[in-house]
């Protein structure tokens, strides 16, 4: 059964990642180790990406994969939102990552205060049965193995339909503010560091993000797919004329924006979901003002 991390081993694997560049994270790092590890449905615990290459710097993000036994992945998922806010002080429920690849499993993006900013904390939820196969296409270091749980075949298959559905499902309102506040943040650590090539691609998915924000607040069954008809649907109504014009002041403006533009498409976004979408604004509003002041710090 998983417990904290306190093996020897997993520490010499926390130090050797300090002294690879001695990352401003790992404090961090080693807390929401700690925090995941602690539940006995959790077989793996592995760090990835930049931290577990010794390439981070101030700006990298944190990095999970998070091996769970297949019986036990939907009500872990479903327990993560409480476990990162209460545990791990996560500012916002996580974000439905759709930028991570495809590996089996799900991704939650979280943002945590942490050293006066706010720090980027990907978890990617794995099955696991996937765990070994997973291994072998990305380089990770490893902080927790569990000896091979054992897994039945109707665990796998169900495990497999719980992510097919989770990924096929609409995102909510609330969800798709959650996405434009989590964008925000990685736009402007692209800018500070440069990217304009991923940040024109996150750039496109605020937009899209926009578009699919006021689709699933004005129209909910709409029969058509991704930006096709949205003038039919949504210019019905007054609120649904603004919120369009709201959308093509954000299409119209640069295809690599600056840390200025990112700001004006955030507050745009929050004018229109007061009109909108007000409940699901309502929901976020003691995070949004905290949000604001950790984006101003940084």
């Amino acid at each position: 059964m998983p417990a904290a991390l306190t093996p020897a081993t997993d520490r010499l694997v926390l130090a050797e990642l300090a002294e690879a560049n001695r990352p401003a994270q790992l404090p961090l790092v080693t807390r929401i180790a700690e925090i995941l590890a602690a539940s006995p449905a959790v077989t793996h615990l592995l760090v990835r990406g930049s931290l577990a290459s010794g390439t981070a710097d101030r700006l990298s993000d944190i990095d999970f994969v998070v091996g769970v036994h297949d019986a036990h992945l939907p009500a872990y998922l479903t327990a993560l939102d409480d476990l990162m806010s209460i545990e791990a002080g996560a500012l916002l429920p996580g974000w439905r990552d759709t930028i991570v690849a495809d590996l089996g499993g799900i991704g939650r993006v979280f943002l945590l205060p942490h050293d006066g900013k706010l720090q980027q904390t990907d978890l990617y939820l794995a099955p696991a049965s996937k765990v070994p196969a997973l291994r072998r296409q990305i380089s990770t270091a490893s902080l927790l193995d569990c000896p091979a749980p054992s897994v039945m075949p109707p665990e796998i298959r169900r495990a497999e339909e719980f992510i097919a559905e989770h990924t096929a499902r609409p995102k909510s309102c609330t969800e798709l503010l959650i996405e434009h506040l989590v964008l925000a943040v990685l736009l402007h650590k692209r800018i500070r560091r440069g990217q304009r090539f991923v940040a024109y691609s996150e750039w496109h998915l605020l937009h899209t993000a926009t578009k699919d924000l006021i689709k699933a607040a004005l129209a909910p069954a709409s029969r058509f797919w991704g930006w096709y008809r949205l003038a039919e649907e949504i210019a019905l109504t007054p609120i649904g004329r603004e919120s369009l014009a709201d959308l093509e002041k954000a299409i119209m403006g640069p295809a690599v924006p600056d840390g200025a533009d990112v700001d004006a498409a955030l507050d745009r976004v929050i004018d229109l979901a007061e009109r909108a979408c007000p409940t699901a604004l309502d929901s976020l509003r003691d995070a949004l003002t905290a949000y604001r002041t950790y984006l101003e710090l940084a």
